[in-house]
C-alpha cells in the first residue's frame, strides 16, 4: 500500500446498535489484519506509559442499506480491483460462532444474493471516495 491511503466502513444503519459495533469492530480487524501498518505503533506520555495505537488515519463509518452495500462490493470485487482492501460482514456470518464453519461454509454462497451488514474499504483515496463520496457519515 502506498502513502495515500483512505480506509472507510461502510454499515447499515438498520441494525440494532450493538450489530452496528460488532460489524464496524469485526471489519476493523479485517483491515488492519491486512494492512498492519495502519496502527502498527506505539505511543507513550510522559510517565513511560506505553500504549498500542488504534489506527494512524481516520476511518469514517459511513451509512448506507444493504443493497447499496452489496453493489459497492461488487463493482469492486466484479472489476478485480487489486488495488483496494475490500472486507465485507455478509449477515449470514452472525449465525456462525466459529471460523472454520464460515470457511466451510463460504463456498457455497453467492454473494451477489446475500445481505451485506457492512464493507471495510482501504485503497488509494480517490478510487475510495469514488465508491463512497455519496454516503454520509453514520451518526
Amino acid at each position: 500500500m502506498t502513502p495515500d491511503l483512505h480506509t472507510a466502513i461502510i454499515v447499515n444503519p438498520a441494525l440494532p446498535m450493538g450489530l452496528i459495533a460488532n460489524t464496524i469492530g469485526a471489519i476493523g480487524i479485517g483491515i488492519g489484519a491486512k494492512i498492519p501498518q495502519l496502527a502498527a505503533d506505539r505511543l507513550t506520555d510522559m510517565h513511560e506509559r506505553s500504549i498500542d495505537i488504534s489506527s494512524n488515519r481516520p476511518v469514517p463509518i459511513l451509512q448506507a442499506d444493504a443493497d447499496t452495500i452489496r453493489n459497492i462490493m461488487l463493482k469492486i470485487i466484479d472489476a478485480g480491483t487489486q488495488d483496494i482492501v475490500t472486507v465485507p460482514f455478509p449477515a449470514f456470518a452472525r449465525a456462525l460462532h466459529n471460523y472454520q464453519d464460515y470457511q466451510q461454509t463460504f463456498p457455497d454462497r453467492d454473494l451477489s444474493q446475500e445481505v451485506i451488514d457492512g464493507l471495510g474499504l482501504a485503497g488509494p483515496t480517490k478510487l475510495v471516495r469514488s465508491l463512497t463520496g455519496a454516503l454520509k457519515l453514520l451518526r
